[in-house]
């Protein structure tokens, strides 16, 4: 069926605590219970023109198959695969890098549950997870997908050509940029 998180959360509303943002969330997140009351109002950046915040605000509708206080899951509207599924942060982030640093756990439990479970319910032998951070992102929106995979289904490992470094000095030299725009990184 059809649901907006309008109808979603319109459901059993006397159970679910106020989240404080305009959302109820579940009654039990990933099998912890909440107490009423216990959680506090985010302020949380959204896109008047960004299709996954009009999903979140019950503007469009989506296929949600999973939701809490920070995430949602619902299914991608052009699969690789019956179950392929996108989960997003609540918040606008473009891009992984732009993630504030508490909503990395939140998001990648919700992405963790959802490769367990995709899989089991499309009788499927793993998953494949993947982000793009702008280059072939369709939607400047944060989002994961987990897609459920079998054995010759068709994807072949990568979906781009795979290459050797010319050189050992050559990986040296990547391995060497890489640590030092991590050691910056760290410093920002």
């Amino acid at each position: 069926m059809l649901r907006t998180l309008e109808q979603t959360q319109a459901g059993d509303s006397a159970d679910r605590p106020w989240t404080g943002d305009g959302f109820r969330g579940p009654a039990l997140t990933l099998g912890h219970s909440r107490k009423q009351g216990a959680m506090q109002p985010v302020d949380r950046p959204h896109s008047r023109s960004c299709a996954f915040c009009r999903v979140l605000a019950g503007e469009v509708p989506a296929y949600v198959v999973y939701e809490d206080e920070q995430t949602c899951a619902f299914l991608d509207h052009r699969p690789l695969f019956p179950g392929h599924c996108l989960v997003v942060p609540r918040g606008h982030y473009p891009t992984l890098p732009e993630l504030p640093g508490e909503l990395v756990e939140p998001l990648f439990r919700a992405v963790r549950l959802l490769a367990r479970a995709v899989p089991q319910a499309m009788g499927a032998e793993g998953s494949f997870v993947a982000i793009n951070n702008r280059v072939s992102q369709s939607v400047p929106h944060l989002h994961v997908h987990v897609v459920p995979r079998r054995r010759g289904d068709g994807l072949r490992g990568f979906f781009w050509p795979r290459q050797r470094y010319a050189s050992e000095e050559e990986m040296a030299r990547t391995r060497d940029a890489i640590r030092s725009a991590i050691a910056s990184a760290g410093e920002q």
